[in-house]
């Protein structure tokens, strides 16, 4: 097993979050997160409007979009404690449906209460629990999470195509 490191986790990414979208039907593009509301800003590199309305989104190069994915997404998620297996799994589930969904979902995965701390509890746990039921029980819990959403009939497909593409990566990764 070789250790997933950021910047490879980064290439990775890229391939599903690249161009600059300004779809007024996803509230993501949205600076208040509401659609219809606030300024319609858009998505680039997934750095979304609603995340951070304080950026020029159109603007955004791809070194700043790394910079904030390091600093707030990878380290946020204490990633290097993570299996590399996993790692991926629960990093790109984090940026496209918002960092606590993703930590409480793995949580949920494995069995342990889902506050939204990944801390030494649910390390333990997931170090403790098969590699490959963790990765089958984490996207199951992903599928389900998409399949409840409102917006499912519009996105599903793309999160359905998304999420066989992390369980390829997890396939390597394992």
């Amino acid at each position: 097993m070789s250790k997933l490191t950021f910047d490879q986790a980064f290439e990775r990414l890229i391939g599903h979050e690249g161009n600059f979208t300004n779809d007024k039907n996803d509230r993501g593009n949205w600076t208040t997160g509401i659609i219809g509301k606030g300024q319609l800003k858009g998505t680039k590199y997934g750095i979304s409007a609603m995340t951070y309305p304080q950026l020029d989104i159109k603007n955004l190069t791809l070194a700043q979009a790394k910079n904030i994915y390091k600093r707030d997404w990878w380290d946020a998620l204490n990633a290097n404690s993570i299996n590399p297996a996993i790692v991926f799994q629960v990093w790109d589930f984090a940026i496209n449906a918002g960092m606590a969904t993703a930590k409480r979902k793995l949580q949920s995965a494995v069995g342990v209460a889902d506050d939204g701390i990944i801390g030494p509890v649910t390390l333990q746990v997931i170090n403790s629990t098969d590699l490959n039921d963790v990765l089958m029980r984490f996207n199951a819990e992903r599928l389900t999470y998409y399949t409840k959403l409102s917006t499912w009939p519009s996105y599903g497909k793309g999160w359905t195509n998304r999420v066989a593409g992390q369980l390829r990566y997890a396939a390597v990764d394992n």
